[in-house]
Parts: structure tokens; sequence; C-alpha cells
């Protein structure tokens, strides 16, 4: 008796809190309880990713046995065997009764004392009510959050996906991880020796924090549109990749960015070459060859070397006195020419002749002004700044080059904002791809920049407006890219692909860049091709631009212009 008195004394008063928490232990279990990933929204609430939750259907495959279970909700019970449950069970999880009991004796096989095993993963909230409806004690449902895009692949190449462990890969969904993630929460319940839980034990350890939502500039409709548009036409003249860029002029903000091919982040193995499944338009710099005309134009008359009645003497080759050899894509005489000429007929040595007349330095703080070098800063990931060297390492050929696109290389992005300063009256605003933040408690955070700067005078910005109405007044794709009722200023581009070995292919780079109503502007539309081996020139990519520029003053109802294009002076 002394013994047992002593043992018992020990057990319940010396060692009680011990061998309670001992035996709390053996039978508390930690879960992990998600926190949901923000999405990804329009300004207009449009959702582009969102989290749903999903369930993993797991068992405990020592604990497997027939069972008893109410008949139709009256008192009585039915026995339910093994195989019964695991038929019922398959019904609902598109598995055979035979492959569910394989599963377990796997398990028991590999561990006799096995207490987990995954029966299936990702049913939705359907099939997870059906399953607890047959009531079966050792199956446990366990929360899964899984990422949906239900606008499939509009913006797919800006949204980007995720893996399927959650982990951000690309696009808006890596870029602005920081505001999407969750933090996981840890909830503890007690279950008893048949491993079930004990009702009233749950404890939440860790609460789970939910992730922002990231809201964007783009308008889900408009994206559509342009999507359609630029696959339908990159197809037809069987261009190897596209990209098509819509920008308000007035606030810097990307209504569609689209490129081709696209990705659908449901399904992101479709899209079988990664170079697909990311956003050109921000990570693929090219030489944008004759639009960037523009910039050198605007710089020109910013700097009042010239005006729109100066007229040089372009010549089909031109050999500066540096040793630069520049010619034309055509053959011609001599031409007196004066600004609107020379952008009309996308003169090289027209446009060199008014280049020179800056120095390298004023040319290279005019090229940076405009952003050309520099990355957007819109809120996408990885994205290319594009190249512009020094003008102290500019050699001969390149001191030029630059003039006409040429020597440098830039993003569809950048071409964009080129564009959109000039439409602004010569202000350059940022380019918006994100609006912020948006946490649960209604606040946003991260607003981007609106502040505009300064490239050109408001005078220089509106004569380069009125040249580029000439230019589409009277440009070769003329009748291709007219819009009845509106003023619209553009330029088309064309420019040689490299090979990847420091040389050209035979490809090439065709592109229109403008903005509309011109008297007014609104809205920017750049539009490029890559190597439409069909139709390899700027008619490839007008089209595009013609549709996709009337749909937006369409959509925006955009006020058609009054007064005329002016008509500037020439030398014919």
């Amino acid at each position: 008796m002394s013994v047992f008195v002593a043992r018992l004394v020990d057990i319940q008063v010396v060692r009680a809190e011990a061998l309670t928490a001992d035996s709390v232990g053996n039978r508390s279990v930690d879960q992990t309880v998600y926190g949901s990933r923000g999405g990804i929204v329009t300004e207009g609430g449009v959702v582009l990713a969102e989290s749903v939750m999903r369930y993993d259907i797991t068992v405990s495959p020592k604990n497997v046995g027939k069972f008893t279970r109410a008949i139709d909700g009256s008192d009585k019970r039915a026995t339910v065997t093994v195989a019964q449950a695991s038929a019922e069970l398959g019904a609902v999880t598109g598995q055979s009764g035979d492959a569910i009991q394989l599963i377990i004796s796997d398990a028991l096989a590999d561990n006799p004392k096995s207490d987990f095993a995954y029966i299936t993963k990702q049913v939705d909230v359907d099939a997870l009510r059906a399953i607890n409806k047959l009531d079966i004690p050792w199956l446990y449902p366990r929360t899964n959050p899984s990422r949906v895009y239900p606008n499939g692949a509009v913006a797919g190449n800006i949204v980007g996906f995720v893996s399927g462990e959650g982990k951000a890969q690309a696009g808006l969904e890596i870029g602005q991880d920081a505001c999407l993630a969750s933090e996981n929460g840890t909830e503890t319940y007690q279950k008893g020796a048949d491993g079930v839980r004990i009702p009233g034990s749950s404890n939440t350890t860790k609460e789970a924090v939910d992730g922002g939502d990231v809201v964007t500039s783009i308008d889900s409709d408009l994206q559509f549109f342009v999507q359609q548009t630029l696959a339908a036409r990159a197809q037809e003249t069987g261009a190897a990749w596209g990209t098509a860029v819509v920008q308000d002029a007035k606030t810097g903000k990307l209504l569609a960015v689209a490129d081709y091919p696209s990705v659908d982040p449901n399904n992101v193995g479709g899209t079988s070459d990664p170079d697909d499944r990311g956003s050109r338009a921000f990570t693929e710099s090219f030489e944008p060859g004759s639009t960037l005309k523009a910039l050198t134009a605007a710089s020109v008359l910013d700097a009042g070397v010239a005006d729109l009645n100066t007229t040089v003497l372009a010549p089909y080759r031109y050999l500066p006195s540096n040793g630069a050899n520049i010619n034309d894509s055509h053959q011609h005489p001599d031409q007196q020419m004066t600004m609107s000429d020379v952008l009309v007929d996308s003169s090289n040595t027209g446009m060199s002749k008014f280049g020179e007349m800056l120095t390298a330095k004023q040319r290279y703080d005019y090229l940076t002004k405009f952003g050309v070098g520099t990355s957007t800063r819109a809120g996408f990931p990885r994205e290319d700044g594009g190249i512009l060297h020094p003008y102290q390492e500019w050699d001969a050929q390149t001191a030029y080059a630059t003039m006409f696109g040429q020597g440098l290389t830039t993003t569809a992005l950048q071409v964009a904002s080129i564009y959109q300063t000039i439409a602004n009256d010569g202000v350059r605003m940022p380019v918006q791809l994100v609006e912020g933040c948006r946490h649960a408690d209604g606040t946003t955070t991260g607003q981007p920049d609106t502040t505009g700067t300064r490239v050109l005078s408001e005078k220089s910005a509106n004569e380069t407006s009125e040249v580029l109405e000439m230019v589409y007044n009277n440009s070769w794709v003329s009748n291709v890219w007219n819009i009845p009722g509106y003023r619209v200023a553009a330029k088309t581009g064309t420019a040689q692909m490299p090979n990847g070995r420091g040389g050209y292919s035979k490809g090439y780079l065709v592109s229109v860049s403008g903005f509309a109503p011109a008297d007014d502007p609104e809205y920017v539309v750049s539009v490029s091709l890559a190597d439409p081996v069909k139709l390899n020139s700027s008619a490839a990519p007008a089209p595009v631009f013609q549709e996709v520029m009337s749909q937006v003053l369409k959509k925006y109802r955009a006020v058609p212009s009054g007064d005329p294009a002016p008509d500037l002076p020439t030398s014919r």
C-alpha cells in the first residue's frame, strides 16, 4: 500500500503537469490555416487573378474499417464496409473503389501504423460537400488554396502565373508578390484514439493574414479586343511575335498591353515556348527604326536650330565628314526637304541633315529625357531598359544611326511613352500599370508617382504633332490606317532584327505608333510585328493600329475632330 500511495502521489502530484502535457501532445494535432493570396484586378473591378479554396482529401489508413451511419436521418444505423465506402467516395472523386483501397493498403504496407495518405487533391467545394455527406469517419479534408484566372488568356502575359505549389513565377504575380503574398496561420486540435477530431478542442495559435489586391490600369474589355486584333493580323502575316500598347496620353496609364503569342495562366503548359509566356512589350527591346524619327524631329524643333520652314538637301546616299555611310530605302535624286517631307518620305539622309544640327550631347540628353535607355518602372518584373550607349562611345555610324532609330534599342512601352510625351504638350508622364496595393481594411499603398516631367516646350511638341499629322495624311499607308472623323498623328517604322551573332537577320520588325485625336490628344497606340514573312513592311501593323485606335475612340466616346489637319510647308 505504501508503494502504491507513493506511486499515486508521484503521478498525480509530482509529475502531473509533465504527464498531462505528454498526453495532450500525443493527441494534439497542428494544422495550417491558409491565408488567401490577394487578387489582381482592373481599375474597374474585373478580377484577373484570384485565390479560391480547394480541398485535399486525406485518410488515416490505420483507422480504416467498417463503420455505422444513420439511415436517411433516422435513429436507425447501417453498417458500411470499406469496399462500399471506397466505391461511394470514388463516385465523387472520379476514382474507382479499388484504386482508393489500393492507396490505403499501400500506405499500410509501408507503415502498419500509417496515419496519413492522400486520396485526392484540390477538389472543389461541391465535391467536398458530397464527400462530407458520406460521413466516412477516417477521411480528413485539408484546405488547399488554389489560383484561378477567370478571364483566361486576357492579360495573361501581364498577370503571370504561379506554380502548383503556389509560388509566384511570372508577370505581376511575381513583380507584385510583396503585395499579394499571404501569411499562413496555425490551428491546434485534439484527436481521440480513433483519430477523429474531438469537438470543441480547436485552438488558433497563429492568425492567418490575407494578401492585398493589386489594382491595375488595364481595361479588360479593351485588352480582349486588342489581343484578338493583334493575334489575327500576326497569324495572317506570319509574324513571329507582336505587341500592341494603348496608353492614356494625359495620365500615362496603360489601358491595354497585348502580346502575341499569349498565355492562359490556367494552362501555362499550353504555351510551349517559355519566351511566349511573358510580356515582350516590357521585356524585349529592339531597334525601333523610323518611329524614332519623331523624337529627333521634336528635339531639333525644341532646340530652335530649325523650324517647319527649314529645308535640307537630302541625297539618296549621304557621306558625312566623320566617315559614316547613310542611305535611304529607295533611289532618288537630291531633294530639298522640309521636316514634313523628311518624315512623310521617312528619309534617313534628310533626318541626318536635320539631326546633325544638334551636338551628340544634345541629342543624347533628349533621348534620355524621353526615357530611352531606362526602364519605365511601371511595376512589371525584369523590364528591359533598352540600350543607349553614352554619346562619348558612339562611333561614326552610331552618331548618325541614332537619329533614325538604329544604334540603340527600345521596348514597345518606351516607344509608346515617346509618343505620349509629344501628345501631352511635351510633358512625359510616368508609365502606369499598377495603381497600388489595396488592403483588406480598404487602404491603398504603393501608389505610383504621377508627376509629369517637361521634355519639350508646348510649341515644339505641337509642331511635331502637326508634322506627324502630315505623315498620317500623306504616307503610303494612308488608305490603310484612315479613321474617318478624327485627326490622327502617326509614324511607321521598319528596322532590321538581330541574328543573335552581332549582325542582322533577313527579318524586319515593322511598327506603327501614333495618337488621336491629334487636335486634343487623348490616346496613344503603338503596334509592332516581328518578322511578318508574308508582308514584311509597315503595311502589316497599320491595320491593327487602325482597328485598335478606332475601337479606343469609340469605346471612350472621344469627340470627333472639328478643324481640319494643318497643311504644313513642303518643298514639293
